[in-house]
């Protein structure tokens, strides 16, 4: 019996859901399923289309980067996951992808403010954009490098990665986790959402206000808090 099937079918089905939700293009972006029992991560295979993925195809990595299981090379941001799975021991998945509207927020080097209710719904910040990497770090081991971009980010600013799952890296891209694949894939389609419309937001009115305090607690309360009543 394959003891790393249930992160393959997690990683795979996840990884299928983006070119569905319109987050990717080509080969663009990919997604891992991570067993921290176990120690390792299933990721997609670099290059290969989506639709020659297999769930036998995902590659098995440890937490230091080393393939344990599969054919393919992993994907080129295998590192990144690999550093942000060795420090945040909570999280089960990792979604990296280059959709249009937040990887233009990454690319301007701006965090997304928080405009409105919809963004209140899944952050009480901002939206963080990490700074962009030195030029003796991009010269080094990248990939690594972009995690620890990552984690430093998060604690430099106080952030708590369990309360704000998704960030954008300075001139790259957005990425986004949770509890596991599934639920960091559906980070990334709430990432694109709010970066569209707080770019809309933008062009309709330069002078925009953030949202007030007190609306920003009702929504995240009414979905997150101790009382939530959002859902059945």
């Amino acid at each position: 019996m394959n003891r790393y099937q249930h992160i393959q079918d997690a990683a795979f089905h996840a990884n299928m859901r983006l070119p569905a939700s319109g987050l990717v293009i080509f080969t663009f972006g990919n997604v891992s399923a991570a067993d921290h029992s176990l120690g390792v991560f299933a990721i997609k295979p670099s290059g290969v289309p989506y639709d020659q993925l297999t769930p036998d195809k995902m590659v098995i990595v440890d937490f230091e980067g080393k393939v344990i299981s599969g054919n393919l090379r992993p994907s080129s941001d295998t590192l990144t996951h690999a550093v942000l799975y060795s420090n945040w021991p909570h999280v089960g998945g990792i979604c990296h992808t280059h959709s249009v509207y937040a990887t233009a927020w990454a690319q301007a080097g701006r965090d997304i403010p928080i405009y409105g209710t919809t963004h209140a719904d899944h952050n009480t910040v901002d939206i963080p954009c990490a700074s962009p990497m030195d030029d003796v770090l991009i010269k080094g081991n990248y990939e690594y490098e972009t995690g620890y971009q990552i984690v430093n980010c998060f604690r430099e600013r106080k952030l708590s990665p369990e309360e704000v799952e998704m960030v954008l890296v300075g001139s790259h891209a957005p990425f986004t986790w949770g509890k596991d694949a599934d639920k960091a894939v559906y980070n990334s389609a709430i990432l694109e959402a709010i970066a569209t419309m707080a770019y809309m937001t933008e062009q309709i009115n330069p002078e925009a206000a953030k949202l007030k305090t007190s609306l920003i607690n009702k929504h995240f309360e009414r979905k997150h808090g101790p009382d939530s009543y959002y859902g059945q």
